[in-house]
């Protein structure tokens, strides 16, 4: 198994991304300012952040002698990313919920006031059920007044069942009406979570049909066209705490497809079944790598490393781009459908330099750093994020290299594959 650094190099005179690279050859880090061009008054310092990130946070390999943690300077905000008024959404299911291809502003003005609860219930004691009452009154309103338009969003073939969630959308939040009167505190957060299910549903009930047509050159690879859920299990060492632990995990066709379809095909192949956690910087959990001289998926039909393209969906965009980083298309302020906003990110790795080079490597993002803040993310644009863990994810911090992946199982969503490579004998 490849276990080398992998190189890294940092523009001083443009922010540079701490490079979250396949396992592979080992090269050193090295920072060079290009000649001619003006330099930004934090360039040298983020061209440090950035080396140390790419040496130590990403190959799990300490940085100028220090631990594998980012480096406690002062935060950088890269001038190629632009930050969206208001706080930036983290709740891996909010995020999910916003990224489907679907626009009904009925069903999000039920939404929003229900995830608002979240931030009401910071309020120490039971004052917080005064600000949960009104978010509750807020919701309930708008599903009596927008029932009408919501139903008209429905797909003609989910029509029966998004009626009845609707239904069951309406008594869940006079249950929720009665637990705030009750003042039972303790009861909001779990009947929360029942609506906002609900509410997810009833919005993935909306979507008729796959939104966009895959580009010829991949309509061939394994696609999830649509979203799945997976279960995986991970053997803890050394925890005398946790032993094993099941992490929800939903994959996002919509917004890249061939990212995860890629990714649900060597699920189906047990490919991640027995293998060991590789990276845990507490920066990013990475795995994938093989065993052998190989850094992907060797697919037995041709011998060869199967890759697949950097997919990237731009929100507004009506298909993801291929090919290219949103850098490198001079899309500065492009903001992705799919953020490293959340903690549990799921994420492609690839090569440095090789926008393509994506093959089994995968990590999922535990924190911000100071160049990974929520909504002014340097890795948004340039590595393919296509699904988020969305329960147990807290979890994720207590994974470290040499713990095992059990099982990856399919909960859901598996009709969703087309083009699976795992049916295909040899």
């Amino acid at each position: 198994m490849a276990a080398a650094l992998a190189s890294s190099r940092c523009c001083c005179s443009r922010p540079s991304l701490p490079p979250l690279p396949t396992r592979g050859r080992r090269a050193v880090a090295r920072c060079a300012l290009a000649g001619g061009e003006k330099r930004n008054s934090f360039s040298w310092k983020e061209c440090a952040i950035s080396v140390a990130l790419s040496v130590g946070l990403i190959t799990g390999a300490p940085a100028f002698g220090s631990s594998a943690y980012a480096s406690p300077l002062e935060p950088v905000i890269p001038d190629v990313s632009v930050l969206i008024s208001g706080p930036p959404i983290k709740d891996p299911g909010a995020l999910l919920r916003y990224a489907l291809p679907i626009n009904n502003k009925a069903i999000r003005e039920v939404q929003k006031p229900l995830e608002d609860i979240t931030d009401s219930l910071k309020v120490a004691g039971v004052r917080a059920l005064d600000s949960v009452e009104r978010n509750v009154r807020q919701a309930s309103g708008a599903l009596r007044n927008g029932r009408g338009l919501i139903l008209a969003g429905l797909a003609e073939s989910k029509r029966a069942n998004g009626e009845d969630l609707l239904d069951k959308l309406a008594v869940g939040l006079d249950e929720l009406q009665r637990i705030v009167e009750d003042r039972n505190r303790d009861a909001v957060a779990s009947k929360q979570k029942e609506l906002l299910q609900y509410v997810g549903t009833v919005e993935e009930d909306m979507v008729d049909g796959f939104p966009f047509e895959i580009p010829e050159e991949y309509s061939n690879m394994p696609l999830l066209k649509g979203r799945a859920a997976v279960d995986m299990k991970v053997k803890i060492k050394d925890n005398p705490n946790i032993e094993d632990c099941v992490f929800r995990i939903v994959l996002d066709g919509y917004n890249a497809p061939v990212t995860a379809g890629n990714f649900l095909d060597l699920v189906e192949r047990k490919f991640y079944d027995g293998m060991e956690i590789q990276r845990a910087d507490g920066f990013v959990v990475q795995t994938g790598d093989p065993e052998g001289p190989a850094e992907g998926f060797i697919d037995p039909s041709t011998g060869k490393i199967r890759t697949i393209p950097l997919e990237i969906m731009v929100d507004g965009d009506k298909a993801p781009v291929y090919g290219e980083t949103l850098e490198e298309l001079g899309r500065y302020k492009a903001q992705t459908k799919l953020p490293f906003n959340a903690f549990g990110t799921m994420a492609m790795a690839r090569e440095e330099f090789d926008d393509n080079s994506a093959s089994s490597q995968v990590f999922w993002l535990l924190k911000e750093s100071e160049l990974t803040p929520s909504n002014a993310n340097i890795l948004d644009g340039r590595y393919a994020v296509f699904g988020y863990v969305t329960e147990n994810e807290d979890y994720l911090a207590d994974v470290k290299v040499g713990d095992v992946i059990e099982s990856i199982q399919v909960v859901s969503g598996l009709d969703n594959l087309v083009n699976p490579s795992y049916k295909i004998v040899g």
